[in-house]
């Protein structure tokens, strides 16, 4: 079995690089529209119904599966002989980032249910700090990936 997980490692790993970007590109963008959405759009109304439509969208084409198929291929990597160290503090930090970023990307999805439910309170100025999260995620993620400064 692991000479198998060596051997798909490199398509593991592009497949893996591919999901997060989409997955980042949804969590960049979904709070986007939820400022937009609670700032400037009508409960119950044509374009009320349209933003629901986009998120959901987004979410469940978009969003969801990415983040399936980066975690897939993350436990992948992680199973693959000589990939990582974990004596070394880097992969610990990455993974607590990782489950971070999950739930951040629940997070998302429960406002969701708000705005169908038409019990949105989060303003948006709350959903533009919000929208801070994921980069400062994704900065730590990527320096322990690629400096692993420890």
């Amino acid at each position: 079995m692991s000479d198998l997980l060596v051997a798909i490692y490199p398509w593991v790993k592009t497949l893996h690089v591919i999901a997060v970007i989409s997955w980042m590109a949804g969590l960049f963008y979904l709070p986007r529209l939820f400022v937009r959405h609670s700032e400037s759009v009508e409960q119950g109304s044509k374009t009320d119904d349209l933003f629901q439509l986009m998120e959901l969208k987004l979410l469940r084409v978009i969003m969801n599966p990415a983040m399936i198929v980066a975690w897939v291929c993350g436990l992948i990597m992680v199973f693959t002989p000589g990939v990582i160290d974990w004596s070394w503090g880097w992969p610990w930090v990455k993974a607590v980032a990782v489950i971070a970023m999950t739930w951040f990307h629940y997070w998302l999805s429960q406002r969701r249910k708000d705005f169908i439910a038409g019990l949105n309170r989060t303003s948006g100025k709350q959903y533009r700090l919000m929208n801070e999260v994921p980069t400062l995620l994704m900065i730590v993620i990527v320096t322990m990936v690629i400096a692993r400064p420890f």
